[in-house]
């Protein structure tokens, strides 16, 4: 029963991000687009949804089974995305699914390297970001974290594995190439979100802590 909740919490994250990468998508400013992304976070933040690219930083401060929570919430996350992706193909927002197949023509041309490096530097951002929410002292420090974080990640034009997910179904792109692409991207996620902890558990370390 647990690990179904799981789950469900993780089709509503796959979905929450779907909605800010839609609102991105649907905007006619970047700047404005990649503010209001944040939405995608902060639903996940605030109903306590399953999100991987939160969950994994912090995979080295849980015992092993929290790695194949992890995978499951993958999981969940591609089932969230792929609905709300088929969902928008089906509605009047036409233009929507036309930038969402130029964005993710875009990201499969690149090169495997540049996607992975991209996905780290994201993590590193929605490491801070949920950071930030769980423990800044100040109401307004929690969500300025926060926001800041989604905002240059997408105004960089970083790799998010789950946002790609709904980009590349909305975009009517998934191919054996874009699966690669997804899982080259799960890899740099799950390297930027534990890089910052294992720095921090290294510096406790050689103070004795």
């Amino acid at each position: 029963m647990k690990q179904l909740v799981a789950f469900v919490y993780a089709v509503l994250a796959g979905i929450s991000i779907s909605i800010g990468g839609l609102v991105f998508l649907s905007s006619e400013s970047r700047a404005v687009g990649a503010v209001m992304f944040s939405v995608g976070l902060f639903a996940v933040c605030t109903l306590g949804l399953g999100l991987f690219t939160g969950r994994v930083c912090y995979v080295f401060d849980n015992p092993p089974a929290y790695t194949a929570e992890c995978l499951l919430i993958w999981l969940g996350n591609l089932g969230g995305a792929f609905l709300a992706g088929s969902a928008v193909r089906l509605t009047r927002l036409s233009a929507v699914a036309e930038k969402a197949q130029a964005l993710s023509g875009t990201k499969l041309e690149d090169s495997p390297l540049s996607v992975f490096i991209l996905a780290v530097f994201c993590n590193i951002l929605i490491y801070l970001a949920v950071e930030s929410y769980r423990n800044n002292p100040h109401q307004l420090g929690k969500y300025l974290g926060m926001l800041l974080g989604v905002s240059v990640f997408v105004l960089a034009g970083l790799e998010h594995c789950v946002a790609n997910m709904f980009y590349f179904t909305a975009g009517g792109a998934w191919s054996l190439h874009a699966l690669l692409y997804i899982g080259i991207m799960t890899a740099g996620n799950a390297l930027g979100g534990v890089l910052f902890p294992l720095c921090r558990k290294l510096k406790a370390y050689s103070e004795g802590k």
